[in-house]
């Protein structure tokens, strides 16, 4: 039997005082349902951006802006993707395209034979192997019929494996005067996101620039993108520890240790892509029309709304909005951010388990501060949007121009553009909730003079490490070492800190931390003993602990006199 699960949001135009547009995030209400394909219940969501608009500026709805034929420079090539371009041959109606592995032609790829572009001088060719050089030459035709082949012509995928992004361009691409251009920012930005995650997985997203959604309704009066997604109801230990399985990056050593001990909710809610990167049995399941079903080829559909004044040309003027910036933010939600707040029901969905309100304390609530925090709230990386006119799992946003125009800002403003980097709010939050960015070389350092060593520190005190004992004034017999180890310790004596944060949060007595993290959250609990990363980590005013071994007693908050030996004990 397919049970159905009905969830639905919506999402308002917002007014503000400068142009831009505003996120919001809902599902396709009865588009839940039980896929023979996995053993895990599908949904398909739906998140949209919305418009800004100043004073008289007026968003066009019906019909479409024809933008002008932009000459961008070929993207490079990605995994599986290249763009073929040629020059304009004078009296050319359209081009014919033929792609194959071999420099006679004796084979072509699939879909890769006399295939016509239209008049356009360029296209991505998808759907490749990686380190494969391929050859292409056109043929140009008007009335008559074709003419000769141009030259032939040649492009290499990349030969690093990872992360692959297969794209499928609509034909309200294809089909457009300006398609080389639109496929072109397309692969510039999948090729952003191949060069920064290592996950061996393929997501498959179908791209569009219509005036229509999916299903070939209109596009809602301000409405300029929108993303339609796959999800998957994981129950929650099962993600959980799948995510723990997964850690593999120095951001998830961090992030694995603020992920609550005890659910918060029945089911956690990821992507299809999302599962399929902590290795879960989450298949594509979304059709063209934004359906979800068994042999749906897709992990999402991203659409650009073609009567909205994007640009595919950087930079983009101060009344166009960055289309690449727009592709990357709908591309983010297909991928696997997005906050549960914009879903009916209590499951939260995987960026909610790194949402925080001050350290220590949760917050996936719509209600207060809520920030993106990989280490239990104590650093805040970037504030979620508050606004219920926007999305919750997007940033919140600066008026126009932003000082930090981050691609999921809640709203974009004309005129600004950005990418998703490592270390971008974008990059951490993808990295944490299951993708893995990859190594980069360690910078070899300037040489720095040997430090003079001063034997004589006050109260009988030691400190090493930028901000240990930061703020100590009368405490005694203390020692810190590691970056902001005793970070807030100020009068509290007799305390030993060994690692990064490890007792940062401090101003008690008699307390022992070996470890990344160790203690980090402590303020009032004396004669503790933490020895490991994370252990007692969450221990607040709790005493007379011994806790050894990684993750040890690490949801203790008050309790007292316990000891724990062992991994996770």
């Amino acid at each position: 039997m397919r049970r159905r699960l009905l969830r639905k949001a919506s999402a308002l135009v917002y007014v503000a005082l400068a142009l831009g547009g505003v996120a919001g995030d809902c599902n396709l209400s009865g588009q839940t349902r039980a896929l023979t394909a996995s053993p895990f219940e599908v949904g398909a969501g739906l998140h949209e951006t919305r418009a800004l608009w100043q004073n008289s500026l007026q968003l066009p709805n019906a019909s479409e802006v024809a933008p002008e034929n932009e000459i961008v420079p070929p993207s490079p090539p990605t995994r599986s993707s290249f763009m073929a371009t040629w020059s304009n041959v004078t009296g050319a109606k359209g081009y014919l395209l033929d792609v194959s592995t071999s420099r006679s032609f004796n084979s072509f790829v699939d879909g890769y034979h006399d295939l016509d572009i239209g008049d356009a001088m360029g296209r991505v060719v998808t759907g490749l192997h990686r380190e494969t050089t391929y050859y292409y030459r056109v043929r140009p035709y008007d009335a008559t019929g074709p003419s000769r082949y141009s030259k032939i012509m040649s492009a290499t995928t990349e030969l690093t494996t990872g992360l692959v992004i297969n794209a499928t361009f609509d034909s309200s691409i294809t089909g457009n005067q300006n398609s080389a251009a639109i496929e072109a920012t397309i692969n510039q930005a999948i090729s952003i996101y191949e060069s920064l995650f290592s996950d061996p997985i393929t997501i498959e997203i179908r791209f569009r620039y219509s005036t229509t959604q999916p299903n070939g309704d209109p596009m809602p009066a301000g409405r300029i993108a929108q993303s339609n997604y796959v999800y998957y109801a994981i129950p929650w230990n099962t993600y959980i520890d799948a995510l723990r399985a997964d850690a593999r990056t120095g951001n998830d050593s961090i992030a694995t240790g603020s992920l609550p001990g005890s659910a918060l909710s029945t089911n956690v809610l990821p992507a299809s892509a999302a599962g399929r990167a902590v290795g879960l049995d989450t298949p594509t399941a979304m059709f063209a029309d934004g359906t979800v079903g068994p042999g749906g080829p897709y992990d999402g559909i991203v659409t650009l709304n073609s009567s909205s004044p994007y640009q595919f040309t950087r930079p983009p003027t101060s009344g166009s909005y960055d289309a690449q910036r727009g592709f990357e933010h709908e591309m983010d939600e297909v991928i696997g951010l997005g906050s549960h707040l914009n879903i009916s029901g209590s499951d939260l969905r995987p960026q909610d388990l790194f949402s925080w309100s001050s350290a220590g304390n949760r917050n996936t609530s719509s209600s207060g501060t809520r920030y993106f925090s990989i280490n239990g709230g104590l650093t805040n990386i970037v504030n979620f949007s508050q606004d219920p006119q926007g999305d919750f799992g997007d940033w919140l946003s600066e008026d126009c121009p932003q000082s930090h125009p981050y691609v999921q800002n809640a709203f974009a403003c004309t005129g600004q553009s950005s990418d998703v980097t490592a270390t971008s709010p974008e990059g951490v939050n993808l990295d944490v909730i299951g993708y893995d960015l990859l190594s980069t070389s360690t910078p070899t350092p300037t040489p720095a003079p040997t430090p003079t060593l001063d034997p004589c520190y006050p109260n009988f005190t030691t400190a090493e490490g930028c901000g240990a004992l930061n703020l100590l004034t009368t405490g005694a017999g203390n020692t810190a070492l590691g970056w902001r180890s005793l970070f807030l310790n100020t009068t509290g004596s007799f305390n030993t800190g060994v690692g990064a944060g490890a007792l940062a949060l401090n101003n008690a007595d008699s307390n022992t931390a070996v470890g990344v993290e160790a203690l980090l959250l402590n303020t009032s609990g004396t004669q503790n003993t933490a020895v490991g990363t994370n252990s007692l980590v969450f221990n607040d005013s709790g005493s007379s602990n011994t806790a050894t071994g990684y993750f040890s007693l690490m949801n203790n908050t008050t309790g007292g006199s316990n000891t724990a030996t062992g991994w996770e004990a």
